[in-house]
């Protein structure tokens, strides 16, 4: 198989990645920068709701229907959000996103593999078991 534009996009990434990371190469660094920016993720969703609010968590125990198809059940399942992302919170989320995706690629690299790689087998996997993958 061709790269194809994903493929490539993936590669250079990771790429960048190698090349900035100069500080934690330790893989004990990187372990404990992805804990922390992972916490900076969920921190900033949090900040969404508590202090703009342009967000809601309505949180109740989700209803899960007697006979429904596995295809339909999705569709009936709440994120238990309500509102919109205001574009300060979203883009704050996506840089916090952006640094741990940054710390994921850092852990690819010093272990040789290749991010895209398993991107593709995850979805591969994904596609073959199909509902019997939920998550």
């Amino acid at each position: 198989m061709g790269s194809s534009i994903n493929d490539i996009l993936m590669e250079d990434f990771q790429n960048v990645v190698s090349e900035l990371l100069m500080r934690n190469r330790s893989i004990l660094d990187i372990l404990t920068k992805i804990q922390t920016s992972s916490g900076r993720v969920n921190r900033s969703v949090v900040k969404a709701v508590t202090h703009c609010g342009c967000i809601e968590i309505d949180g109740k125990k989700q209803v899960f229907p007697g006979e429904v198809s596995m295809k339909h059940l999705s569709g009936l399942m709440s994120t238990q959000l309500k509102g919109e992302l205001c574009p300060e919170c979203r883009q704050t989320i996506e840089k916090e996103i952006g640094a741990a995706l940054f710390y994921i690629a850092a852990l690819c690299n010093t272990l040789g593999i290749s991010l895209y790689d398993v991107v593709l087998s995850e979805k591969e996997t994904l596609g073959t078991l199909g509902s019997y993958s939920l998550r």
